[in-house]
């Protein structure tokens, strides 16, 4: 199993008071819990620390969140990278999609959902697993992409095992719609009538609450923690 305390993490966030209060709170579950104050700040120490997780929020001043982790990712393309948005903040979370950004946390934030988060992100780093427990006594073998509950594999469609794989590689929080669409569809146009409707698929195969909805913004997959 996977340990915190084997990854150093950056957390970028303007505000003094936000950033203080997430280090007292889980700043100590890392072996180094590095602190920026905005996007150059948090660029810089990303190349002078080599974390292995980014956290950061979007809007800061001199440069935001998107442009750092557009620049970290042409860095390091494979550093996981959590963005902290207010919901109110939706368009800039979909210019996020083509940043590559990995996850997507709605503020204010849960100290223990960031930390799930976190956990999923370490266990998929560290793990040599190649099985990922879900809910609902589901499991998805990431060496065969297929789901799986007990010995039985679930017959899915080639975009169906798209959007299960989408979900998966994002678990604990939620995916967002266009991101789906981007992923399953490559950006054919598919109304949003129609996302509903394979979704009811997929959980007629699965259970009905095997994928959760997050109202107006996309979907999550259920875990087992």
């Amino acid at each position: 199993m996977s340990k915190l305390s084997d990854l150093s993490v950056l957390f970028v966030e303007d505000e003094k008071e936000l950033r203080d209060a997430l280090q007292n709170a889980i700043g100590d579950e890392f072996s180094n819990f590095i602190i920026a104050r905005d996007g150059d700040d948090g660029l810089k120490k990303f190349k002078k620390f080599k974390p292995d997780i980014v956290i950061t929020d979007i809007l800061m001043p001199i440069m935001d969140g998107l442009e750092m982790s557009k620049e970290i990712k042409k860095l390091s393309r494979e550093t996981p990278v959590i963005i902290l948005s207010a919901f109110s903040e939706k368009e800039r979370l979909l210019k996020a999609i083509d940043v590559g950004i990995d996850k997507y946390l709605i503020k204010p934030i849960d100290p223990d959902e960031l930390m799930n988060t976190l956990n999923f992100i370490a266990r998929d780093m560290l793990s040599l697993n190649q099985t990922i427990e879900l809910g609902e006594g589901f499991s998805f073998d990431k060496s065969r992409k297929v789901l799986i509950k007990g010995e039985q594999i679930i017959p899915l469609t080639k975009k169906e095992l798209l959007f299960i794989s989408i979900l998966v590689k994002n678990l604990g929080v939620f995916v967002l719609r266009e991101e789906i669409k981007k992923y399953v569809w490559t950006n054919k146009k598919v109304t949003d009538s129609a996302i509903r409707t394979f979704i009811k698929r997929i959980r007629e195969k699965t259970s009905k609450e095997f994928v959760k909805n997050v109202p107006g913004l996309g979907y999550k997959i259920k875990t087992s923690e």
